[in-house]
């Protein structure tokens, strides 16, 4: 009975872990260009889109070098 109510409570709590959005705000495309996630006021806490996503999703937009 243990092991049963053990496998139950695995199950409902692993269903609660990943609601299918997003951990921080900038990561949303929808909120790239919201003052909150765009410097300076992200800076301190580092939840800059540019922080938050690998350079392959997000070219650095400071890179001035020419193909």
């Amino acid at each position: 009975m243990r092991k049963l109510a053990g496998l139950l409570l695995i199950a409902v709590l692993s269903g609660c872990a990943y609601d299918g959005g997003y951990r921080y705000p900038c990561q949303d495309p929808a909120n790239w260009e919201s003052a909150e996630c765009n410097p300076p006021i992200c800076s301190a806490s580092e939840t800059c889109t540019k922080d938050l996503l690998p350079e392959e999703v997000l070219p650095d937009v400071t890179d001035t070098t020419s193909p």
